[in-house]
Protein backbone atom coordinates (compact mmCIF):
# COMPACT_ATOMS: atom_id res chain seq x y z
CA UNK A 1 0.00 0.00 0.00
CA UNK A 2 2.86 2.19 0.89
CA UNK A 3 4.22 1.43 -2.53
CA UNK A 4 0.95 2.17 -4.24
CA UNK A 5 0.86 5.91 -2.39
CA UNK A 6 4.11 6.74 -3.19
CA UNK A 7 4.01 5.97 -7.20
CA UNK A 8 1.01 8.49 -6.95
CA UNK A 9 2.20 10.79 -4.68
CA UNK A 10 5.63 11.51 -6.75
CA UNK A 11 3.67 11.19 -10.01
CA UNK A 12 1.31 13.82 -8.75
CA UNK A 13 3.61 16.08 -7.76
CA UNK A 14 6.56 15.62 -10.50
CA UNK A 15 3.39 16.48 -13.03
CA UNK A 16 2.21 19.75 -11.13
CA UNK A 17 6.38 21.22 -10.88
CA UNK A 18 6.76 20.58 -14.49
CA UNK A 19 3.33 21.66 -15.69
CA UNK A 20 4.44 25.09 -13.84
CA UNK A 21 7.58 24.95 -15.69
CA UNK A 22 6.18 24.37 -19.06
CA UNK A 23 3.35 27.42 -19.32
CA UNK A 24 6.24 29.99 -19.24
CA UNK A 25 8.09 28.33 -21.94
CA UNK A 26 4.91 27.46 -23.83
CA UNK A 27 4.15 31.14 -23.92
CA UNK A 28 7.10 32.51 -24.92
CA UNK A 29 6.85 29.95 -27.52
CA UNK A 30 3.72 31.09 -28.56
CA UNK A 31 2.34 27.49 -28.16
CA UNK A 32 -1.59 28.83 -27.04
CA UNK A 33 -5.04 27.81 -28.21
CA UNK A 34 -7.05 28.53 -31.47
CA UNK A 35 -10.50 28.27 -30.55
CA UNK A 36 -13.32 27.37 -33.45
CA UNK A 37 -15.39 30.04 -34.36
CA UNK A 38 -18.72 28.14 -33.36
CA UNK A 39 -17.50 27.50 -30.06
CA UNK A 40 -18.44 30.86 -28.63
CA UNK A 41 -18.71 29.87 -24.73
CA UNK A 42 -15.07 29.33 -25.00
CA UNK A 43 -14.20 32.72 -26.88
CA UNK A 44 -11.91 33.95 -24.59
CA UNK A 45 -9.77 30.96 -24.17
CA UNK A 46 -7.82 31.48 -26.76
CA UNK A 47 -4.19 31.93 -26.67
CA UNK A 48 -3.70 29.28 -23.37
CA UNK A 49 -0.89 27.45 -23.58
CA UNK A 50 -1.84 23.89 -24.80
CA UNK A 51 0.42 20.82 -25.20
CA UNK A 52 0.63 20.34 -21.63
CA UNK A 53 0.62 16.68 -22.38
CA UNK A 54 4.07 17.05 -22.85
CA UNK A 55 4.35 18.16 -19.12
CA UNK A 56 2.30 15.39 -17.23
CA UNK A 57 3.30 12.18 -20.07
CA UNK A 58 7.01 13.22 -19.29
CA UNK A 59 6.32 13.01 -15.50
CA UNK A 60 4.51 9.73 -15.91
CA UNK A 61 7.89 8.79 -17.51
CA UNK A 62 9.82 9.64 -15.09
CA UNK A 63 8.50 8.09 -12.07
CA UNK A 64 7.78 4.74 -14.50
CA UNK A 65 11.60 4.67 -14.66
CA UNK A 66 12.63 4.98 -11.07
CA UNK A 67 9.81 2.54 -10.49
CA UNK A 68 11.43 -0.03 -12.49
CA UNK A 69 8.56 -0.49 -15.06
CA UNK A 70 10.62 -0.19 -18.29
CA UNK A 71 12.04 -3.46 -17.45
CA UNK A 72 8.47 -4.70 -17.27
CA UNK A 73 7.36 -5.75 -20.64
CA UNK A 74 3.77 -4.97 -20.98
CA UNK A 75 4.29 -1.37 -18.76
CA UNK A 76 7.31 -0.98 -21.72
CA UNK A 77 4.70 -1.78 -24.39
CA UNK A 78 2.31 0.31 -23.08
CA UNK A 79 4.69 3.41 -22.66
CA UNK A 80 5.88 2.64 -25.89
CA UNK A 81 2.49 3.24 -27.37
CA UNK A 82 1.56 6.22 -25.62
CA UNK A 83 4.79 8.11 -26.49
CA UNK A 84 4.04 6.64 -30.22
CA UNK A 85 0.36 8.65 -29.57
CA UNK A 86 2.10 11.57 -28.03
CA UNK A 87 4.19 12.17 -31.06
CA UNK A 88 0.74 12.17 -33.56
CA UNK A 89 -0.55 14.44 -30.78
CA UNK A 90 2.60 16.78 -30.95
CA UNK A 91 2.70 16.85 -34.26
CA UNK A 92 -0.79 18.05 -34.73
CA UNK A 93 -0.44 21.15 -31.51
CA UNK A 94 2.71 21.89 -33.55
CA UNK A 95 1.65 22.53 -36.82
CA UNK A 96 -1.73 24.28 -35.45
CA UNK A 97 0.29 26.70 -33.82
CA UNK A 98 2.92 27.22 -35.92
CA UNK A 99 0.56 28.34 -38.35
CA UNK A 100 -1.68 30.24 -36.52
CA UNK A 101 -4.53 27.66 -37.03
CA UNK A 102 -7.02 25.19 -35.69
CA UNK A 103 -5.98 22.82 -38.00
CA UNK A 104 -3.15 20.67 -37.53
CA UNK A 105 -3.12 17.07 -39.21
CA UNK A 106 -6.11 16.02 -41.72
CA UNK A 107 -8.56 14.05 -40.23
CA UNK A 108 -7.28 10.73 -42.72
CA UNK A 109 -3.58 11.63 -42.04
CA UNK A 110 -4.15 11.20 -38.01
CA UNK A 111 -6.82 7.94 -38.97
CA UNK A 112 -3.84 6.80 -40.74
CA UNK A 113 -1.51 7.49 -38.34
CA UNK A 114 -4.06 6.01 -35.02
CA UNK A 115 -4.55 3.11 -37.38
CA UNK A 116 -1.10 2.17 -37.80
CA UNK A 117 0.02 2.16 -33.61
CA UNK A 118 -3.53 0.24 -33.15
CA UNK A 119 -2.79 -2.49 -35.54
CA UNK A 120 0.75 -2.87 -34.03
CA UNK A 121 -0.30 -3.46 -30.55
CA UNK A 122 -3.14 -5.86 -31.49
CA UNK A 123 -0.29 -7.92 -33.47
CA UNK A 124 1.39 -7.20 -30.25
CA UNK A 125 -1.42 -9.01 -28.19
CA UNK A 126 -1.40 -12.05 -30.34
CA UNK A 127 2.38 -12.46 -30.69
CA UNK A 128 2.60 -12.11 -26.81
CA UNK A 129 0.08 -14.90 -26.26
CA UNK A 130 -2.47 -11.95 -24.61
CA UNK A 131 -5.83 -13.05 -26.12
CA UNK A 132 -7.28 -13.65 -23.18
CA UNK A 133 -10.54 -11.65 -22.59
CA UNK A 134 -12.36 -11.05 -19.14
CA UNK A 135 -15.95 -10.50 -19.50
CA UNK A 136 -17.21 -7.59 -17.30
CA UNK A 137 -19.61 -8.88 -14.28
CA UNK A 138 -19.45 -12.13 -15.24
CA UNK A 139 -16.42 -14.10 -13.73
CA UNK A 140 -15.72 -15.37 -17.62
CA UNK A 141 -13.13 -15.27 -19.74
CA UNK A 142 -12.89 -16.44 -23.20
CA UNK A 143 -9.57 -17.06 -25.32
CA UNK A 144 -10.26 -15.21 -28.70
CA UNK A 145 -7.31 -16.28 -30.45
CA UNK A 146 -6.66 -14.57 -33.40
CA UNK A 147 -9.82 -12.07 -33.21
CA UNK A 148 -7.69 -10.69 -30.32
CA UNK A 149 -6.05 -7.97 -33.34
CA UNK A 150 -9.11 -6.59 -34.64
CA UNK A 151 -10.80 -6.12 -31.19
CA UNK A 152 -7.49 -4.42 -29.69
CA UNK A 153 -6.96 -2.19 -32.93
CA UNK A 154 -10.48 -1.51 -32.51
CA UNK A 155 -10.52 -0.52 -28.79
CA UNK A 156 -6.99 1.81 -29.14
CA UNK A 157 -8.49 3.26 -32.16
CA UNK A 158 -12.34 3.72 -30.81
CA UNK A 159 -10.50 4.75 -27.15
CA UNK A 160 -7.55 7.09 -28.21
CA UNK A 161 -10.16 9.27 -30.20
CA UNK A 162 -12.99 9.07 -27.72
CA UNK A 163 -10.58 10.61 -25.16
CA UNK A 164 -9.45 13.25 -27.60
CA UNK A 165 -13.59 13.74 -27.91
CA UNK A 166 -13.81 14.24 -24.69
CA UNK A 167 -11.30 16.76 -23.89
CA UNK A 168 -13.37 19.88 -24.93
CA UNK A 169 -13.66 21.56 -21.14
CA UNK A 170 -11.39 22.64 -18.63
CA UNK A 171 -10.60 19.80 -16.46
CA UNK A 172 -13.07 17.61 -18.12
CA UNK A 173 -10.75 15.03 -19.94
CA UNK A 174 -7.99 15.29 -16.99
CA UNK A 175 -10.68 14.39 -14.40
CA UNK A 176 -12.41 11.34 -16.25
CA UNK A 177 -8.88 9.99 -16.70
CA UNK A 178 -8.70 10.41 -13.55
CA UNK A 179 -11.45 8.24 -11.66
CA UNK A 180 -10.63 6.05 -15.21
CA UNK A 181 -7.50 5.08 -13.93
CA UNK A 182 -7.83 4.40 -10.40
CA UNK A 183 -10.38 2.21 -11.09
CA UNK A 184 -8.30 -0.11 -13.45
CA UNK A 185 -5.29 0.30 -10.56
CA UNK A 186 -8.01 -1.33 -8.55
CA UNK A 187 -9.29 -3.83 -11.19
CA UNK A 188 -6.20 -5.53 -11.96
CA UNK A 189 -5.17 -5.26 -8.15
CA UNK A 190 -8.45 -7.40 -8.24
CA UNK A 191 -8.64 -9.49 -10.82
CA UNK A 192 -4.81 -10.46 -10.57
CA UNK A 193 -4.54 -11.08 -6.89
CA UNK A 194 -1.10 -8.87 -6.55
CA UNK A 195 0.44 -5.68 -7.40
CA UNK A 196 1.58 -5.59 -11.08
CA UNK A 197 3.27 -3.43 -13.41
CA UNK A 198 0.16 -2.71 -15.70
CA UNK A 199 -1.37 -1.80 -12.09
CA UNK A 200 1.49 0.44 -10.89
CA UNK A 201 1.29 2.44 -14.47
CA UNK A 202 -2.32 3.18 -13.96
CA UNK A 203 -1.56 4.56 -10.57
CA UNK A 204 0.94 6.96 -11.84
CA UNK A 205 -1.21 8.22 -14.69
CA UNK A 206 -3.87 8.78 -12.02
CA UNK A 207 -1.22 10.84 -9.86
CA UNK A 208 0.07 12.64 -13.07
CA UNK A 209 -3.63 14.04 -13.59
CA UNK A 210 -4.04 14.81 -10.42
CA UNK A 211 -1.12 17.06 -10.64
CA UNK A 212 -1.96 18.43 -14.27
CA UNK A 213 -5.37 19.42 -12.42
CA UNK A 214 -3.82 21.92 -10.48
CA UNK A 215 -3.24 24.02 -13.85
CA UNK A 216 -6.40 22.50 -15.81
CA UNK A 217 -9.34 23.36 -13.93
CA UNK A 218 -12.21 25.91 -14.73
CA UNK A 219 -9.99 28.80 -15.12
CA UNK A 220 -7.90 26.42 -16.81
CA UNK A 221 -3.98 27.97 -17.53
CA UNK A 222 -3.16 25.14 -19.55
CA UNK A 223 -4.62 23.00 -22.15
CA UNK A 224 -3.39 19.20 -22.76
CA UNK A 225 -4.13 19.48 -26.37
CA UNK A 226 -4.05 16.74 -28.68
CA UNK A 227 -0.82 15.91 -27.21
CA UNK A 228 -1.66 15.40 -23.94
CA UNK A 229 -5.33 13.27 -25.20
CA UNK A 230 -4.30 11.34 -28.01
CA UNK A 231 -1.17 9.82 -25.54
CA UNK A 232 -3.69 9.43 -22.84
CA UNK A 233 -6.38 7.26 -24.98
CA UNK A 234 -3.22 5.02 -25.77
CA UNK A 235 -2.59 4.53 -22.31
CA UNK A 236 -6.25 4.21 -21.45
CA UNK A 237 -6.70 1.60 -24.18
CA UNK A 238 -3.19 -0.77 -23.37
CA UNK A 239 -3.88 -1.04 -19.62
CA UNK A 240 -6.94 -2.30 -20.46
CA UNK A 241 -6.23 -4.45 -23.23
CA UNK A 242 -3.05 -5.42 -22.02
CA UNK A 243 -4.33 -6.45 -18.37
CA UNK A 244 -6.95 -8.82 -20.39
CA UNK A 245 -9.46 -5.86 -19.83
CA UNK A 246 -10.33 -4.30 -22.84
CA UNK A 247 -14.25 -4.86 -22.63
CA UNK A 248 -14.30 -3.09 -19.22
CA UNK A 249 -13.44 0.55 -21.09
CA UNK A 250 -17.01 0.70 -22.08
CA UNK A 251 -18.69 0.71 -17.94
CA UNK A 252 -15.68 2.23 -16.87
CA UNK A 253 -14.55 4.77 -19.68
CA UNK A 254 -18.37 5.14 -20.59
CA UNK A 255 -17.96 8.82 -20.54
CA UNK A 256 -15.30 8.29 -23.09
CA UNK A 257 -17.58 6.38 -24.79
CA UNK A 258 -20.68 8.65 -25.06
CA UNK A 259 -18.72 11.17 -26.48
CA UNK A 260 -17.96 9.51 -29.65
CA UNK A 261 -21.44 8.20 -29.51
CA UNK A 262 -22.72 11.65 -29.35
CA UNK A 263 -20.61 12.67 -32.12
CA UNK A 264 -21.65 9.46 -34.41
CA UNK A 265 -25.46 10.10 -33.49
CA UNK A 266 -25.60 13.78 -34.42
CA UNK A 267 -23.50 13.10 -37.77
CA UNK A 268 -25.70 10.18 -39.04
CA UNK A 269 -28.75 12.34 -37.70
CA UNK A 270 -27.84 15.15 -39.50
CA UNK A 271 -26.59 13.52 -43.01
CA UNK A 272 -30.35 11.89 -43.44
CA UNK A 273 -32.88 14.57 -41.41
CA UNK A 274 -30.99 17.61 -41.75
CA UNK A 275 -31.68 17.54 -38.14
CA UNK A 276 -29.55 17.83 -34.83
CA UNK A 277 -30.18 15.89 -32.22
CA UNK A 278 -27.83 17.59 -29.60
CA UNK A 279 -27.73 21.07 -29.48
CA UNK A 280 -24.04 20.44 -30.21
CA UNK A 281 -22.26 17.35 -30.23
CA UNK A 282 -19.71 16.03 -28.76
CA UNK A 283 -22.12 15.44 -25.29
CA UNK A 284 -20.28 18.07 -22.85
CA UNK A 285 -21.25 20.81 -25.48
CA UNK A 286 -24.77 20.09 -25.58
CA UNK A 287 -24.75 20.50 -21.78
CA UNK A 288 -23.04 23.56 -21.99
CA UNK A 289 -25.57 25.11 -24.61
CA UNK A 290 -28.70 23.69 -22.27
CA UNK A 291 -27.10 26.38 -19.46
CA UNK A 292 -25.14 23.83 -17.00
CA UNK A 293 -21.66 25.42 -16.37
CA UNK A 294 -17.99 23.67 -16.96
CA UNK A 295 -17.80 22.52 -13.15
CA UNK A 296 -21.42 20.83 -13.45
CA UNK A 297 -20.77 19.11 -16.33
CA UNK A 298 -17.14 18.09 -15.21
CA UNK A 299 -18.28 17.26 -11.76
CA UNK A 300 -21.05 15.00 -13.34
CA UNK A 301 -18.67 13.34 -15.75
CA UNK A 302 -16.23 12.32 -12.88
CA UNK A 303 -18.78 11.28 -10.98
CA UNK A 304 -20.47 8.88 -13.29
CA UNK A 305 -17.05 7.48 -14.31
CA UNK A 306 -16.19 6.93 -10.48
CA UNK A 307 -19.68 5.24 -9.48
CA UNK A 308 -19.09 2.72 -12.87
CA UNK A 309 -15.67 2.06 -11.53
CA UNK A 310 -17.01 1.42 -8.29
CA UNK A 311 -19.69 -0.94 -9.70
CA UNK A 312 -17.16 -2.54 -12.19
CA UNK A 313 -14.75 -3.52 -9.36
CA UNK A 314 -18.27 -4.64 -6.72
CA UNK A 315 -19.34 -7.02 -9.42
CA UNK A 316 -15.50 -8.21 -10.80
CA UNK A 317 -14.55 -11.98 -9.77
Amino acid sequence: MRGAILLFAAGALLSALLCAALIPLLRRWRAGQYILGYVEEHKDKGGTPTAGGLAFIAAAAIVAAAAGLFTDRLSFVSLTIGFAYLAVGFLDDFLKFRFRRNLGLSARQKIFFQLAIALIAGVFCYRSGLTRVNIPFSGYAFDIGGWIVPLASLAFLATVNSVNLTDGLDGLAASVGFWYFVSFAALILLLAGERTGLADLSLILSGVLAGYLLFNTNRASLFMGDTGSLSLGGFAAAVAVFSGNALYILPIGVMFVLSSISVIVQVIYYKRRKKRVFLMAPLHHHFQKKGYSEAKIVYAYSFVTAAAGLLSLFFAR
